[in-house]
């Protein structure tokens, strides 16, 4: 243990607020989305990305970086969003192997429908309770996270 930069109290209750505050606004997000769609707040990442995606549509490997899950938790993903009509898969004319998730007029439509609610939640519990320094301060701070754990 002797080499070990231990938090000091600061650090350690910044992380600790980190993690609290992570789950407490996932688990809102995730019943809101719920209620009001009967997404996942992942299936509900899908179609955001789907619907940002150029023809509606991306590589599953893409698909799978873009929302964090592994291939076999988006597959699975997929099934249950292909299930309800939300998307549908293309194979790759160029590539067997691949495997596009595009989205579908009903994913839209259902990702319209789900959208002010999410952005509600975003906006009550997160972004209004802090200031414009404060967004600006987690913006940059979680960006350089991000960027230095090669997401983006």
């Amino acid at each position: 243990m002797g080499d070990t930069n231990w938090l000091n109290d600061d650090e350690m209750a910044a992380w600790q607020a980190f993690l609290m505050a992570g789950a407490l606004l996932d688990r809102r997000i995730e019943e809101q989305l719920k209620a009001d769609s009967g997404l996942s707040h992942l299936q509900y990442e899908v179609l955001v990305r789907l619907s940002a995606a150029p023809d509606d549509e991306l590589r599953m490997s893409e698909l799978a970086g873009a929302v964090i899950t592994t291939k076999s938790g988006l597959t699975y993903q997929i099934t249950q969003l292909e299930k309800a009509g939300l998307v549908r898969r293309r194979t790759c004319a160029a590539d067997v192997r691949g495997v596009y998730a595009v989205l579908t007029d009903a994913g839209r439509a259902r990702l319209e429908r789900a959208a002010p609610g999410h952005v509600e939640v975003v906006r009550a519990h997160l972004i209004d309770v802090l200031s414009e320094d404060q967004v600006r301060a987690l913006k940059d701070g979680l960006g350089e996270v991000v960027r230095r754990l090669g997401g983006g």
